[in-house]
């Protein structure tokens, strides 16, 4: 564990939900400081659709990205980028350059799935 990550409990993990998603729209977000997409992304009923913007632009392109499965924290609150609002935050992991790949999972996990 890194020094500069504090330790958590477990009932801290289990507040942020983490759940996976289909993206069904992609599009180019010039407005935004740094090269991104805007998502619209399918949680499923449950959750219905969400808007993230996601700075992923290096390694995807918008039309790859759509029925895409990803996963997302969807209890952060909205957050206002630009003129767009971010309702969800779409995880990824930075490459060696600090370029975001996705983070997804493997297999068929429905749409709405939680991280548990």
């Amino acid at each position: 564990m890194s020094k500069t990550t504090p330790e958590i409990i477990f009932d801290e993990f289990l507040a942020v939900d983490i759940r996976v998603g289909k993206i069904i729209s992609a599009d180019a977000f010039p407005e935004a400081r740094k090269p991104a997409y805007k998502l619209l992304i399918d949680f499923g009923t449950d959750i219905g659709q969400k808007k993230s913007s996601a700075q992923i632009t290096v390694h995807y392109s918008p039309e790859e990205l759509i029925n895409r499965k990803i996963m997302a924290v969807v209890n952060f609150p909205r957050r206002q980028i630009g003129p767009f609002m971010s309702e969800v935050l779409t995880l990824g992991f930075a490459d060696e350059n600090g370029d975001i790949l996705l983070a997804s999972c493997d297999g068929d996990a429905p749409i709405g799935s939680r991280l548990i």
